[in-house]
């Protein structure tokens, strides 16, 4: 195949012209010589300012008259006095009248951090070196000049001196008089502290000097952890800013981008520890002003039983994040329960200052009426300004609740255990015993005496016996008709009752559930005791006692009362009050089997 392939070249060639033939090869040979020709052979550097200004970027450009790595040149000898900031590299190839040069460019942004005067060393690339550059850095400008810095970052703390996991706001400034392409700005760093940005950037115009300026502000809260002196890094800036074309005629030119850096002042920072004399059960709260504010539901100045009352606790602190807000707890009365929202936190900027809120929404649920306690609220907080320990104090409070219109007075079940109780020993007072025994006495006297009286007076006895029976038997069976009757109605409006309520809980419609409970405990309690008087659930649980029904009622109040659905919670199943309501109904139907007499007359 190869002898074949270059057969085949030779016989052709004869077909080409020589003069073409020998264009090409002087084509090849020009590109060779030129390869070689141009070789890396010199590296300058120059800066575009001198002298500079303290903390004011410089701009390093490093030229080599050949195309080499981009990786070629090393800054690392610039670190000893410089901040070394962004670095771009570019290169350029050009032929005119088959002379072709090549330029590889790097732009290093400086910055120096103390004035004096410095010189930038000598940079290597592939054997060949620069010349050293000398600079002056200045701290301030001479007050004859009129040039002014175009951009410059001035940052502030709201103080320098503050407690631990006390919080404090930094706020930087960015102010530019040239127009800026892009940029990046780095976020503060301090050690042993955590770091927060607060809201957005903010912007506006500002002239100083006489320049305008456009600012740039961004705010962060810093809460330190540990206490001691530290410094807070300060921020640098990096990015491009454009320039107008030297070029004479604006047409068909272009803006050109100069890379910038600019760094800001660092910031100390005393942090002090938590004082010997704090309650070691409290929690720490380091802030300039705690309060504490409670209000009631609207046009509500009387409580009904039943009825959920809202009661909103407001906590306020200044210098605090909502993390460090602590919890709102309220204490449970006998008589009254508590159902607690989910909290709601806000956290605003105010004249500088972060201020926090927590609001927190209860719903009282009184199951008697009464009065009722509500016991004194505390948040033990340390005043960072007069470096005193306080509190925010709610007072104790009493609130009335008054029964619902149309109900009597509910009396509880010891009081009706308490009666019959009375009744069942009233029978065996010493009245009573008297007495029998005196007709017990009669007795064996007439005995002894007439015992011919004693067939007699037991044949009338017995005719007198049979007289009542004959007469009151019509109306006994009437009584006990009635008695029937009524329990089959009771029963009947118990059963409708109880088939509404488990439709409800079926079809897990919480409200309507809640609606039909006492309807159907009162019919259900009832019919076996008509003595009873239940004007609420909590009578009726005192009766019932069946922890199941008991906690899957206390569910259904805390979906209702706590506002759990408007919270993304999920809605209420029914499954659990549905299965404690038949227990309930069962074992009360068992105790009607058990006593079917309970309601005639003896």
């Amino acid at each position: 195949m190869v002898r074949n392939f270059s057969m085949h070249l030779t016989a052709k060639l004869p077909y080409y012209p020589l003069q073409r033939f020998m264009r090409t090869l002087l084509i090849m040979a020009t590109f060779l010589l030129c390869n070689n020709a141009y070789a890396l052979s010199k590296v300058t550097a120059v800066v575009d300012k001198n002298p500079a200004m303290i903390n004011e970027s410089i701009l390093l450009t490093v030229t080599a008259d050949d195309d080499v790595n981009r990786n070629a040149l090393d800054t690392s000898p610039l670190l000893s006095d410089f901040i070394v900031g962004q670095t771009s590299v570019s290169s350029q190839t050009s032929m005119i009248n088959f002379k072709t040069s090549r330029i590889t460019k790097w732009q290093v942004v400086l910055i120096a951090r103390n004035a004096g005067q410095f010189i930038i060393p000598a940079l290597t690339i592939e054997n060949q070196q620069s010349e050293p550059v000398e600079l002056t850095i200045i701290a301030t400008k001479d007050t004859g000049s009129s040039d002014q810095t175009d951009i410059f970052i001035t940052s502030e703390l709201s103080s320098n001196e503050v407690y631990v996991q006390q919080l404090l706001t930094l706020s930087i400034k960015l102010h530019f008089a040239v127009e800026l392409k892009s940029g990046n700005l780095t976020e503060p760093s301090l050690t042993g502290a955590s770091i927060e940005k607060i809201g957005q950037d903010k912007q506006s115009d500002n002239i100083i000097n006489g320049k305008r300026y456009r600012v740039i502000e961004q705010t962060y809260a810093i809460t330190p952890e540990q206490s001691g002196e530290f410094t807070l890094q300060a921020p640098l800036f990096s990015g491009e800013i454009l320039q107008a074309s030297k070029r004479r005629s604006s047409f068909l030119s272009f803006a050109q981008t100069t890379p910038v850096s600019i760094v800001g002042d660092e910031l100390n920072i005393i942090v002090l520890p938590i004082p010997a004399n704090y309650p070691s059960n409290a929690q720490w709260l380091p802030t300039d002003i705690l309060t504490l504010h409670q209000e009631w539901q609207a046009g509500k100045d009387q409580f009904t039983v039943g009825e959920p009352i809202t009661r909103t606790i407001t906590l306020t602190a200044a210098g605090l994040s909502k993390a460090q807000l602590p919890k709102i707890e309220m204490k449970s009365s006998r008589g009254l329960k508590i159902y607690p929202d989910q909290a709601e936190l806000h956290a605003n900027l105010n004249s500088d200052r972060l201020v926090s809120q927590k609001v927190q929404n209860f719903a009282l649920v009184p199951s008697a009426a009464g009065e009722f306690l509500l016991p004194e609220m505390n948040v033990t907080w340390f005043n960072t300004i007069t470096n005193r320990i306080e509190q925010a104090t709610l007072p104790s409070q009493t609130i009335s609740v008054q029964a619902a219109e149309g109900t009597i007075t509910a009396s509880l079940p010891s009081d009706f255990n308490e009666k019959t109780s009375r009744i069942d020993h009233s029978s065996n007072s010493p009245e009573n015993l008297a007495e029998q025994a005196h007709t017990e006495n009669t007795l064996v006297s007439a005995q002894d005496k007439r015992l011919q009286w004693l067939f007699l007076s037991l044949w009338l006895l017995t005719s007198f016996a049979w007289f009542v029976h004959i007469i009151y038997f019509n109306k006994n069976d009437a009584t006990r008709r009635q008695s029937r009757s009524k329990q089959a109605k009771h029963k009947n409006n118990s059963s409708n009752q109880y088939l509404a309520l488990l439709a409800a809980c079926k079809k897990n419609n919480a409200e309507q559930a809640l609606n039909l409970i006492l309807p159907w405990l009162k019919q259900l309690l009832m019919s076996n005791n008509s003595e009873l008087v239940i004007n609420n659930i909590a009578q009726a649980q005192a009766i019932v006692q069946e922890q199941s029904f008991a906690t899957a009622l206390n569910d259904l109040q805390q979906h209702l009362y706590g506002k759990s659905a408007t919270n993304g919670a999920p809605s209420w199943q029914g499954l659990a009050l549905l299965t404690a309501i038949q227990v309930v109904e069962k074992q009360q139907n068992a105790k009607t089997k058990d006593y079917p007499f309970s309601s005639l007359n003896p």
